[in-house]
C-alpha cells in the first residue's frame, strides 16, 4: 500500500504540496518557480504562494539562482535526532566502533517500512556508503534493516514484509518474501544480520539488534569493502564487535 493510498481521504493537499516542495529542494537547491511548477504539476501561482509561505516561516530562502532550503532545517533535524532518548549513548558507541575497526559504523531505526540512519561515523580506512544521517534505505537489502525485521514481533514483521515493493539493486538482492523470511529466521538464530553486497555491489555490512526489554528499537552495524569484509572475518570477528557494541548501548540505555 502506498503512502497516498494509506492516508487517502484524511489529508490536507496544501500541506502535502508544501512537503513535496521541501523534498524537491532537498534534491536540488537553486530552483526557480517555473521548474518547480513543471516538476510538481501545479501552476506557477500556486507554487509561488507555497514558497512565499515557506519563506515567511524561514523554511526556504530565495536567492538569485532560485529557492533553496534554509539552515533552519539543520536545526530541526538536530532537534529530531536529540529527541531520540539515548542518542548520546548511541553516538559515543558508534564512534568508538568506527575508530576500532577503521570502517563505517552506523545506527538505524525502522520508520515507515524503511531503515532510517540516526548516526554514522567514519573510520580512517572507510569507504563511502549510502548510509547518510537521515537517509532511508530498504529494509530487505540492508543488514541493519533485515536485523531489525528479524527481531520484531512476528505480527509486526509480517505486516511490514507484506507491503514491501522489491527492487533488485544488485545480483544478490533478495526479491521475494519467501526468501526474505528464510533469511530473517537465520538472522534471528545467530543474532546478527549480513548485507552480502545486496544493497551496493562491493560492500558488505554486518549488524546486530539493539533492544530495550523485549522490543527492538534499532540496529548497529559496520560496513566495508567485500575484500576486507570476508565471510570468515564477519563470522569470526566483526559480528562479535557489533554484538558487543549493541550490548553496551543496551546496558547504558537500561541504566541511564
Amino acid at each position: 500500500m502506498s503512502r497516498e493510498e494509506k492516508y487517502s481521504g484524511r489529508t490536507i493537499r496544501s500541506v502535502q504540496l508544501s512537503f513535496r516542495l521541501i523534498e524537491a529542494l532537498q534534491v536540488q537547491g537553486g530552483v526557480g518557480v517555473s521548474d518547480l511548477a513543471s516538476k510538481l504539476g501545479h501552476s506557477k501561482s500556486t507554487i509561488y504562494s507555497h514558497l512565499r509561505t515557506l519563506e515567511q516561516e524561514n523554511i526556504v530562502v530565495q536567492e538569485e539562482s532560485g529557492y533553496r532550503l534554509s539552515l533552519r532545517m539543520l536545526d530541526i533535524a538536530n532537534s529530531v535526532r536529540n529527541q531520540f532518548g539515548n542518542y548520546e549513548v548511541v553516538r559515543k558507541e558508534v564512534n568508538k566502533l568506527a575508530n576500532e575497526t577503521g570502517e563505517i559504523a552506523q545506527f538505524g531505526i525502522e520508520e515507515y517500512g524503511k531503515i532510517s540512519y540516526l548516526h554514522k561515523s567514519t573510520g580512517d580506512q572507510a569507504v563511502e556508503t549510502a548510509s547518510d544521517i537521515g537517509k532511508q534505505q530498504p529494509l530487505y537489502s540492508t543488514a541493519l534493516g533485515k536485523t531489525i525485521l528479524a527481531h520484531l514481533s512476528r505480527q509486526k514483521m509480517y505486516e511490514i514484509t507484506s507491503r514491501i515493493d522489491y527492487s533488485k539493486k544488485t545480483p544478490n538482492t533478495i526479491t521475494n518474501t519467501s526468501d526474505l523470511h528464510e533469511e530473517l529466521e537465520q538472522i534471528s538464530e545467530r543474532g546478527y544480520g549480513v548485507d552480502d553486497e545486496e544493497n551496493i555491489e562491493g560492500l558488505r555490512c554486518v549488524a546486530a539488534p539493539v533492544k530495550k526489554g523485549d522490543t527492538v528499537f534499532g540496529a548497529v552495524g559496520i560496513t566495508g569493502p567485500s575484500s576486507r569484509f570476508t565471510k570468515q572475518r564477519i563470522e569470526n570477528s566483526l559480528s562479535d564487535k557489533v554484538k558487543s557494541t549493541s550490548n553496551i548501548i543496551e546496558l547504558n540505555t537500561k541504566f541511564s
